[in-house]
């Protein structure tokens, strides 16, 4: 009896849920389009998760952004801090940072939403730096996916300031300290520096108006662009279809890989937990900043050693092992600010963007690719990465400078002096590494893509596995601007 019962109520369950999707489906047509999503096929590699991960951070940190913006005051006013913490009780500081230690002491579970927002956006910005990375040497930047690279900068470039306008609104001793090298970078800019610094923080340094104009972009503007982009980015990717690497029966007219539904959806839905347990086992166990042990920001104090985070440290490096050089002309001076805080970061982004083209310049390659190179195909991309990552990671050692002057004693000329060499000989040594690689691992340039091609035609005619994947469709349609044909994506057995 009781099994009766169980099936009847199964069935009155499916005909409430099927009676009004299939109502809605005979108006809106999604059927089709549901079932077409869960047969699309997703690369296995595991590389092409990094994109998932800066994907699963950014919801992680508008659910945490959420909870810290209904407790944070974005004011530069003075107030009577009267929470738990004992040392600042009574003192008159500023609202925002009163209201951040508040949230850090006296409202549940606000340290760890704090901790767990920053760590997660450090892993949000570190899966975009990761993904760029693989995009850029296995040369899937190249035609049809100049648009997607293009996106994938901008993110870059959105998250590391969002990152910086939210270490800077606690207004504490540390995160001001970052604020006012901004401040100075914007007057460093020729001609147009004090009219920026105004318009930027309407007042001298620090000024009433800078913490709520940061705070406006940091929660309304900045996330609503980098959603779209994000947005833009998957509609780019679905249309375009997945890169994938090259092996048995893989080509650029096909995917193969898992579908979406069910291998891939529960190898996604398990990397979304990971990400989480990740950011919340960071939060819970590795402390940030303790605004309340070095109170709020003041012009005449400073903490040493201090060390920005990781994703701006680059500039901070940039700006301690820049000798002073200064060239004055037409009356002004360009200080030697300048040239590592505006000039460095503009060529870096500005070749990021143009890349796409210049490869495309330099190669002659104007061909559509969807099967992902080796890094080492291409020796020229393969030194040009090295010896990037190589300069940038000298730099970020040298944002520790004080650190390390206080770990070895050693003087900090010397050590100044020591990364400067480092940063301008290391590039060259790893550059000379990777080219030998490269070259070492080719028989001749030119032949390597004819050796993938005679390679994969020879292994999908010989395996028999891949001998009962056939094409079932074929259809003619625009990518990249030119006209190919797509056959049908193909899933591992």
């Amino acid at each position: 009896m009781s099994g009766d019962t169980g099936q009847k109520q199964s069935r009155i369950a499916r005909a409430l849920v099927r009676k009004p999707l299939r109502k809605a489906d005979q108006r809106l047509g999604f059927a089709g389009m549901g079932r077409e999503a869960l047969g699309k096929v997703f690369p296995d590699h595991w590389s092409f998760m990094l994109g998932e991960i800066a994907l699963y951070c950014f919801i992680i940190l508008v659910a945490t952004g959420i909870f810290l913006a209904m407790f944070f005051d974005p004011s530069s006013s003075d107030t009577t801090y009267i929470g738990s913490d004992p040392a600042l009780h009574g003192q008159e500081v500023s609202s925002a940072f009163a209201s951040t230690v508040s949230l850090s002491w006296d409202v549940r579970g606000g340290l760890l939403m704090r901790q767990v927002h920053h760590w997660a956006a450090n892993i949000f910005i570190c899966a975009i730096v990761l993904h760029l990375c693989r995009i850029f040497f296995t040369g899937m930047f190249r035609k049809p996916r100049e648009l997607n690279w293009t996106i994938g900068v901008t993110l870059l470039v959105l998250a590391i300031f969002n990152s910086f306008a939210g270490y800077s609104l606690p207004d504490d001793l540390l995160s001001g300290t970052g604020l006012h090298i901004f401040y100075s970078v914007f007057e460093a800019v020729p001609i147009v520096g004090p009219w920026l610094t105004y318009f930027v923080f309407g007042a001298g340094f620090p000024g009433p108006h800078i913490i709520p104009r940061l705070y406006a972009l940091h929660i309304f503007l900045v996330p609503a662009l980098l959603a779209a982009l994000i947005g833009a980015h998957m509609l780019v990717l679905i249309r375009q279809k997945h890169s994938h690497f090259a092996g048995p029966g893989r080509s650029d007219a096909n995917v193969v890989g898992s579908r979406m539904w069910p291998a891939y959806a529960l190898r996604s839905l398990s990397l979304l937990c990971a990400v989480g347990a990740v950011c919340f086992f960071m939060g819970g166990f590795a402390q940030i900043n303790p605004i309340w042990t070095w109170g709020e920001f003041k012009s005449y104090s400073i903490i040493s050693p201090s060390v920005a985070d990781w994703y701006i440290a680059w500039i901070e490096g940039g700006l301690r092992l820049m000798p002073p050089l200064e060239i004055h002309f037409w009356g002004m001076t360009v200080p030697n600010q300048f040239w590592p805080s505006i000039l460095l970061p503009g060529l870096t982004f500005g070749l990021l963007y143009a890349w796409p083209w210049i490869d495309r310049r330099l190669t002659g390659d104007r061909g559509t690719h969807h099967v992902a190179a080796a890094p080492t195909s291409s020796p020229r991309r393969f030194v040009v990465g090295v010896v990037v990552i190589t300069f940038f990671s000298v730099l970020l050692v040298a944002s520790g400078e004080e650190a390390i002057v206080m770990w070895t004693g050693v003087p900090v000329g010397t050590i100044r002096v020591t990364l400067r060499v480092v940063a301008l000989a290391l590039p060259f040594v790893t550059g000379f590494i990777a080219w030998r690689v490269a070259r070492g691992r080719l028989p001749a340039m030119g032949v390597v893509e004819e050796e993938m091609e005679e390679s994969t035609t020879r292994e999908l005619h010989e395996s028999p596995i891949w001998l009962s994947a056939k094409a079932r469709k074929q259809q003619v349609e625009p990518a990249g601007g030119a006209e190919e044909i797509e056959a049908e994506q193909v899933a591992e057995p």
